[in-house]
């Protein structure tokens, strides 16, 4: 039986999200509230954690606030193993000044490395939605004998110009990454798809600290893991890529198998929570095997009331629906949704409001947004773009606590 390697987990948590604004106007990205009940932080870390991987360190920067009291509410571990769950803000160990980069967040924190002294660190971002077994790409990357591995998704080569692209051999070996290339490199064994890179990468500890180091003196460097460290590793011929399809979670379907997305712009934070809607969603929260944990909040269950209806919705604790309708929704917790109203197509955050006879349809609405007796939402693109954030897809977005 192999010894379990001493593995220490640094999550990315300090991108300002500004393509996820307004959801980001008060909070930090990975602190954004999906899928009726937990933070988008929740993934990266339940992943972490279900693999037994318990001392881990959250970078931390932009309006950090309500990220910091989320781990620190939701994420208490024991301690009496030395495990731990930190939030870490930039904390101007070189001099006063901001992390400039996410390798510059791991450089301005490297005490915490030192004081750890693992043997390989998980390095994750915080903002993805996916269910994967670290373990199994860490072992993947001590049998390589890399220097870093890196996290790839089969993606279509159509759509991969979006996204870090890694070009790699039949052997694994990464020859090349590439940052949204016009024309995407196919995979080894298909030429339709291609390796896109998801933020996650494994490190043998030496080659981070070196390459982390070497970085900081680079003047002409940007200080960013995917677009300075890696490119450095795969020139030097020690980076290697997982192949995300690989991994296998426990009581995971053939469906939600692989389900991996990116949710940095409103509408791709939008498809993301359609997904989890139907009958038989392509990504199943329901996974008791690998659950996705979130903060557990004191509430009654949702009440239906003199008739209310929900059809392939998702409906949180405390939420109560009088005599109203909602389809192919998610509604968080404490939502209320009065008499006559309709909500089709929407993401109702925390303490949303909805009026009597209201209309709301393939909307965003944020914490405590107040929506008016009678008031329409998603119906008239026009109107909605005179007053509140519309994306390119007509996703309609309210920020918090507006009263419609």
């Amino acid at each position: 039986m192999r010894s379990q390697p001493h593995v220490l987990g640094i999550v990315l948590a300090g991108g300002e999200g500004k393509r996820l604004f307004p959801l980001t106007k008060d909070r930090a990205k990975p602190a954004v509230p999906f899928g009726g009940a937990y933070r988008l932080i929740d993934f990266v870390l339940s992943n972490l954690v279900n693999a037994g991987y318990l001392r881990i360190c959250v970078l931390t920067q932009y309006k950090s606030h309500s990220l910091d009291r989320h781990i620190s509410q939701t994420w208490r571990l024991s301690g009496f193993g030395g495990e731990y769950i930190t939030p870490v803000p930039a904390q101007q160990r070189l001099g006063p000044r901001w992390y400039t980069g996410s390798a510059d967040a791991i450089m301005q924190s490297l005490n915490l490395i030192y004081d750890e002294d693992p043997e390989y660190i998980v390095v994750f971002g915080a903002d993805h939605v996916y269910r994967m077994d670290p373990e199994q790409m860490v072992q993947a990357h001590i049998d390589s004998g890399a220097g870093v591995t890196v996290a790839g998704v089969r993606v279509p080569r159509s759509t991969a110009s979006a996204f870090g692209c890694i070009d790699s051999d039949e052997s694994g070996r990464i020859i090349g990454f590439l940052e949204k290339p016009v024309h995407p490199p196919g995979t080894p064994d298909d030429p339709n798809v291609t390796f896109a890179s998801m933020g996650n990468y494994v490190f043998s500890t030496k080659v981070l600290v070196d390459a982390i180091r070497a970085d900081a003196d680079d003047n002409d460097s940007d200080h960013d893991m995917g677009g300075d460290i890696i490119p450095g590793l795969v020139r030097t011929g020690v980076a290697a890529v997982y192949d995300f399809s690989t991994n296998v979670v426990p009581g995971a379907t053939e469906r939600s198998r692989g389900y991996w997305r990116d949710v940095g712009t409103i509408d791709a934070f939008y498809e993301a929570h359609m997904d989890l809607v139907s009958v038989d969603p392509v990504f199943d929260l329901y996974n008791r095997h690998w659950p996705i944990r979130g903060a557990a909040e004191n509430l009654p269950p949702a009440k239906f009331g003199r008739g209310g209806l929900a059809q392939e919705s998702i409906v949180g604790a405390g939420s109560i629906l009088s005599a109203a309708t909602v389809r192919n929704s998610v509604l968080f917790s404490n939502v209320l949704v009065e008499d006559g109203a309709t909500v089709e197509g929407s993401v109702l955050m925390p303490g949303t409001r909805i009026g009597r006879g209201a209309v709301v349809r393939h909307a965003i609405l944020d914490k405590n947004v107040v929506v008016s007796a009678g008031e329409i939402i998603g119906v008239d693109r026009e109107r909605d773009r005179e007053r509140f954030a519309v994306s390119n897809g007509g996703v309609v977005t309210v920020g918090k606590g507006i009263w419609v």
